[in-house]
């Protein structure tokens, strides 16, 4: 009798052994079903912007303002100011984005109290490690623009960036010749500040994971690896279109931009191509984490597709050298200092020169008067019409 309890207590004690185990391993899974189970039944996030509710699920990332409302409202800046972290602890991963109706640039402005005059930004608590200038080739997209500065200016405070926006705003109508202006934008921002990093930004480009850091590697970066118009994934191995960062020496080494390329089109790879003849390499994101998602639109009126655009490439190899920074030329029109970005309208010419000459009008050509060959029998003129009763003489 007594052999046979010992052995059912046994069995139970293994039993319980099981089932503690079984616990154990099964809660973590246990936990995240219960956290999808919340979600569903949770309120979702809401965004305020301009008055307007909007609905934000939890699943497809935060708001980008959320991780900045502990921060100092006032600068503390002083000789004993300690360095940031080299990871910011303000980074917090997948941004939500969307565009409603009604966004306005005086409620980004309201909502960056930290930025100054210029659009310029320094953490309040400490010593940023790095410098970063954001050069934006611009006309007529101020629409897209609202949206860009109100998600990148918490994004770029997010990773504790010592930063400046430059808008570079191409004046009158001729074609668009987006790699000219951003040679204009290093140019033009290097003279106000020592940058330690440049990046290059389409104003219709939104980031959408703050882990993406706008700071330089050793080679230039790719930083818009993974868009939405591509299905989050590279449309090709050397495509460096987009969102692209640069050292000073970098762009040096490289000769900066092509300053030809009027139009729609080409000057992505032939940078590209670029970065391969001065003997560095593209650096990436993870598909991950260089995610972007492009604000729609047509293409723009002045930016039609350029048809050289491949004969063009097929010379890159011998006109880099030739065609760059060091032949740049353009003249500032004006330099504007808004509270969210530097405006900086540029007159960069057209394809004939900087300052073309004027074409002769209807009025001089119809009074010019050809020169009569000495050799010409008669006069060089054709007569006028006699009046009745008039003789020629």
């Amino acid at each position: 009798m007594f052999s046979i309890q010992s052995k059912w207590r046994y069995l139970f004690m293994f039993l319980g052994i099981q089932l503690v185990v079984m616990a154990l391993l099964s809660r973590e899974g246990y936990q995240k079903r219960v956290t999808y189970f919340i979600r569903i039944f949770r309120k979702p996030d809401t965004v305020t912007l301009s008055g307007r509710n909007h609905t934000m699920p939890s699943n497809l990332g935060g708001d980008v303002y959320a991780n900045l409302s502990l921060l100092p409202k006032a600068h503390n800046h002083g000789d004993d100011m300690p360095f940031c972290p080299k990871t910011s602890p303000l980074i917090g991963g997948p941004i939500h984005v969307s565009f409603p109706s009604g966004l306005t640039l005086a409620e980004v402005q309201r909502k960056n109290p930290l930025v100054v005059r210029g659009g310029r930004y320094r953490p309040p608590d400490c010593e940023a490690r790095h410098r970063t200038a954001i050069i934006i080739p611009h006309r007529h997209r101020e629409h897209h623009l609202k949206f860009l500065l109100y998600y990148l200016h918490p994004f770029l405070q997010r990773q504790q960036l010592h930063y400046g926006i430059y808008v570079i705003h191409q004046a009158g109508n001729y074609t668009f010749n987006r790699a000219k202006l951003m040679n204009v934008g290093f140019r033009e921002a290097m003279k106000e500040e020592d940058w330690d990093c440049l990046f290059f930004h389409d104003v219709d480009l939104i980031p959408e994971d703050d882990r993406n850091t706008y700071i330089c590697d050793s080679n230039p970066k790719h930083a818009a690896i993974a868009m939405d118009k591509f299905g989050y994934k590279l449309p090709y191995k050397m495509y460096f279109g987009g969102v692209s960062a640069l050292t000073p020496l970098h762009y040096l080494k490289m000769n900066g931009f092509p300053n030809n390329y009027w139009g729609w089109g080409g000057e992505d790879d032939d940078i590209g191509v670029r970065v391969s003849l001065a003997g560095m390499y593209i650096t990436r994101p993870s598909l991950k984490v260089g995610r972007y998602k492009m604000i729609k639109h047509k293409l723009d009126k002045g930016n039609d597709v350029n048809p050289k655009r491949f004969n063009m490439l097929a010379k890159t190899r011998q006109t880099w050298k030739l065609d760059g920074m060091n032949t740049a030329e353009y003249e500032i029109v004006s330099r504007e200092y808004q509270p969210l970005y530097t405006n900086i309208t540029v007159n960069i010419g057209t394809e004939t020169g900087l300052h073309p000459p004027p074409p002769p009008t209807a009025a001089k050509a119809a009074v010019a008067v050809p020169a009569q060959d000495p050799k010409a029998k008669g006069p060089a003129d054709p007569p006028t019409k006699l009046k009745e009763g008039q003789s020629q003489k």
